[in-house]
């Protein structure tokens, strides 16, 4: 498949330069240290490579790539998905029944992504054959030693005796690279301080005493509006609390922190993925690692210790050659080296409306992937069944065993009557809003 008509699909004008050179660079199993900022587009950068090295001929997993959460490891088989190269990925991660993972090797996939943990797992019980593993990608490579993933993943490549090509990413400058991690007469590329690609920031202070702290967080978001906008804090009792007062105002919001069940997070994930809701109150666990499309600003309620934290979060605007906003949220005498004491105050003096609704709302259906329901599917059901025309229907993502669909929010309550007692391919569901 010609590199145009996947850019084509992936709705953008053209690779950037790093991806350009990156896929350049790895030809004829080059290994290859990718140092790039986050939010300069390193998944496409090494999924090119990857799908260059696939075979439409060979059963099995061909390429490996090792990721430190399971919410980019189902990042990155979206992305991969939405490029229609006709080969199969799976995920595998924690949280969640390893027999739908094992049932999912009895068709292998061409490329599978994971955590070390799972990956380890499937590895010792030989769920997959990994002499027919040739291309290896360990993402975000640098968070990966920072959790603490070095047994596992020096485990897993002892086990991979047939690679060819090895390609290492990470945010951050690597001064030693493991020897476990085999690379051969590697070629680094640095980006870190590459001019072309660093985010373009717009920086504005909202000064605040602790007593006015929460309601000015409130006047800002009300002034911003309804787009998408992440909510930095540095522990998850502020993003709770945060949480809780925002809802009692009536804006749409949702949580993310490592203190919530991992199903609670992938569900809050896609729900301001699908645009169900346009405010993502978080701490640094989403600062890195998740490829939230187009969020406009970013606001630090509590600032971090540390710049390469603040880096970070920042990257997850202005992402792909776009602009962002990033507000800081602080006290008149507060002080940081990394930050610019000079910036502009942004002026909350007067009233404020809230946010109207989102426009989408999420379904969840209580059907999935081992149902074999996929997106095609659920589309005919809401059009036929439950008459809603095709702009009713907004992102849909298909799980194990439930899918959650984003319908128009006037459209909601009526869909779910005339849905009440209609099964989809011969199966009856349970549909209802995803709280």
């Amino acid at each position: 498949m010609q590199l145009d008509t996947i850019i084509k699909k992936l709705q953008i004008q053209d690779l950037n330069p790093m991806q350009k050179t990156t896929y350049k660079t790895t030809q004829n199993d080059q290994d290859v240290v990718l140092l790039s900022p986050t939010g300069s587009g390193k998944t496409l950068a090494f999924l090119f490579p990857v799908l260059r090295n696939l075979h439409a001929g060979t059963k099995g997993v061909q390429a490996l790539i090792l990721v430190p959460s399971r919410e980019l490891a189902l990042q990155i088989e979206l992305v991969f998905k939405s490029m229609g190269t006709g080969f199969k990925i799976n995920s595998c991660y924690g949280g969640h029944s390893t027999k739908t993972e094992e049932n999912n090797f009895t068709e292998p996939p061409s490329v599978l992504v994971g955590t070390p943990g799972r990956i380890a797992f499937h590895v010792e019980n030989s769920s997959f054959d990994t002499n027919i593993t040739t291309t290896l990608v360990l993402d975000e490579f640098d968070k990966a030693l920072e959790m603490g993933f070095q047994d596992d993943i020096s485990y897993i490549i002892e086990q991979l005796t047939s690679l060819k090509q090895r390609i290492l990413t990470s945010a951050t400058n690597l001064e030693k690279i493991p020897s476990f991690a085999g690379l051969v007469n590697h070629k680094k590329l640095n980006f870190l301080d590459d001019v072309e690609i660093k985010p373009d920031l717009t920086f504005r202070k909202v000064v605040t005493d602790s007593e006015s702290k929460l309601n000015n967080l409130y006047k800002l978001i009300c002034k911003i509006g309804n787009k998408r906008t992440l909510i930095f804090c540095n522990h998850r009792d502020a993003v709770d609390r945060i949480s809780a007062i925002l809802s009692d105002k009536g804006i749409a919001r949702e949580s993310f922190h490592g203190g919530m069940q991992q199903d609670e997070r992938e569900r809050a994930l896609l729900k301001f993925r699908n645009g169900s809701v346009q405010i993502f109150i978080t701490t640094d666990l989403a600062a890195r690692g998740l490829d939230i499309p187009e969020v406009e600003n970013i606001i630090h309620y509590q600032l971090p210790e540390k710049e390469s934290a603040f880096t970070h979060r920042n990257g997850r605007t202005a992402r792909m050659n776009a602009k962002g906003v990033v507000y800081l949220v602080m006290g008149e005498k507060e002080v940081f080296d990394f930050i610019e004491k000079d910036l502009p105050i942004e002026d909350l003096e007067g009233r404020f409306k809230t946010p109207p609704p989102t426009a989408f709302q999420t379904v969840y259906i209580s059907a999935g992937k081992k149902d074999k329901v996929n997106k095609v599917d659920i589309v005919g059901y809401l059009m036929k069944k439950g008459l809603l025309n095709k702009e009713d229907i907004g992102i849909i993502e298909v799980k194990d065993s439930a899918a959650y669909v984003a319908v128009k929010r006037e459209k909601v309550v009526q869909m779910l009557k005339t849905l009440a007692d209609q099964k989809i391919k011969n199966k009856k569901v349970k549909m209802e809003i995803a709280f």
